[in-house]
């Protein structure tokens, strides 16, 4: 039996290990924090603490042919801080530390993109938190594009950074100063689905 011209260059594809071209258009992607985390670790004596964010929103815009002109923002709610620990969290929420009340998000903005190897970008933006906004390089690897549940198209990312938490206003109380290092690394992982175009 005769199989369909469509057919048989859609098994040769396949078969060759093709896979649909990406579009050349800049897309939007909206963060799923459902599925997405932000992290963070910090020096306590000689170990290191963990902690995540479980509030966070924002969109990434890549650009498939034009890397250098995608861009990426978001916004994190300082209050959802989470170290499975009820004292520390609301200690961290104080003016000791983060100061919630006063200053309740902090966002990143991007201002470049580098391509640096097949997957993987320096983004650089500025950091703002506890009033203070400084230039951060995040270390961004592109994990994948394409369909998700119900045909969503998704994408997925990787991205850590490491802070000194005294360029943002946060210098350690005294009692703690010997404790605790200045030095905070954030890992970052996100699944976004695209926005739908107008």
């Amino acid at each position: 039996m005769l199989l369909p011209r469509s057919l048989l260059l859609s098994a040769a594809t396949l078969a060759l290990g093709f896979t649909p071209a990406l579009s050349t258009a800049a897309d939007t992607y909206i963060i799923d924090a459902s599925h997405s985390a932000v992290g963070f670790t910090v020096r306590h004596f000689f170990s290191k603490v963990p902690g995540k964010f479980n509030k966070f929103e924002g969109r990434i815009t890549f650009d498939h042919a034009k890397p250098e002109a995608s861009s990426v923002e978001s916004t994190i709610q300082i209050a959802s801080i989470d170290t499975e620990n009820q004292k520390r969290d609301d200690h961290l929420r104080s003016p000791d530390f983060f100061d919630a009340a006063k200053f309740p998000t902090m966002t990143f903005k991007s201002t470049s993109w580098k391509k640096t190897g097949e997957n993987t970008y320096d983004v650089i933006g500025l950091l703002t938190l506890k009033g203070v906004s400084k230039e951060v390089v995040l270390k961004v690897t592109a994990l994948g594009f394409g369909p998700g549940m119900q045909g969503m198209q998704l994408s997925g990312w990787e991205a850590t950074t490491t802070i000194d938490k005294k360029d943002f206003n946060m210098p350690d109380p005294a009692l703690l100063d010997a404790a605790l290092g200045d030095d905070v690394t954030i890992t970052i992982h996100i699944e976004a689905g695209m926005k739908k175009k107008a």
